[in-house]
């Protein structure tokens, strides 16, 4: 068995493509980025986020690869991505000899991190939606028509921070946000987040730990 690493994705002409097509298709239906910027980041976070928590670094490892792969099933369709990306993550990953287990482990994570049905299964998933969710940004935002914006391209463009902090000796995993309450008060946010941030206080306690979130340097407990 071959030990895959993000490495060797981020190298991998074939993974190239497909992240590409999935840009392309969500900005043509009006979505966010959910391009290299995207699953670059959350593979980051999601690998940092195990690894200042005590996870070995095989595991982090795997976090950060389920966070580059995890919307790759938006090149076919964006409804039920979750599951569409994990049967292909299955392929590429089964072809570039991963290991079964930690081939279970990466497309369980996948297959999980969708708001509608997403449950933290296991410790990647739960650092995969942790990941994902909090990423939410101004430079997302693909449009470039400000009149013509909606919610969530008024929402990700008022955030000009986001980063999210693991404290873990107090067990505590925190999302600070500045939000330019000028253009979107943070009641659009809620309004449209409150589900993720739900699904990430879950997520946090499968960890073990509390979710925070911190807008505008006012914590919120």
């Amino acid at each position: 068995m071959m030990l895959v690493t993000l490495e060797d994705l981020k190298n991998d002409p074939e993974v190239d493509i497909y992240i590409t097509r999935c840009n392309e298709h969500l900005k043509a239906l009006g979505y966010t980025e959910h391009g290299f910027r995207h699953v670059g980041l959350v593979a980051n976070i999601a690998r940092n986020l195990l690894a200042h928590l005590g996870f070995e670094a095989r595991e982090a490892e795997l976090g950060a690869i389920a966070g580059y792969l995890h919307d790759i099933g938006n090149v076919v369709n964006r409804d039920h991505h979750g599951q569409t990306s994990a049967s292909i993550t299955w392929n590429l990953l089964r072809q570039r000899g991963m290991a079964p287990g930690e081939v279970a482990t990466v497309i369980a994570a996948i297959g999980n991190h969708e708001e509608e049905y997403g449950q933290a299964v296991n410790a990647t998933a739960a650092a995969l939606i942790l990941a994902d969710k909090s990423d939410v940004h101004f430079t997302r935002v693909q449009n470039k028509d400000l009149s013509t914006f909606d919610i969530h391209d008024r929402v990700n463009y008022a955030v000009k921070h986001s980063f999210l902090r693991v404290e873990a000796a107090k067990k505590v995993i925190l999302l600070e946000l500045t939000v330019d309450t000028g253009f979107s008060p943070v009641m659009d946010y809620f309004e449209i987040f409150l589900t993720r941030m739900v699904m990430c206080r879950r997520a946090a306690t499968f960890l073990d730990c509390r979710f925070e979130l911190s807008i505008n340097d006012v914590r919120l407990l």
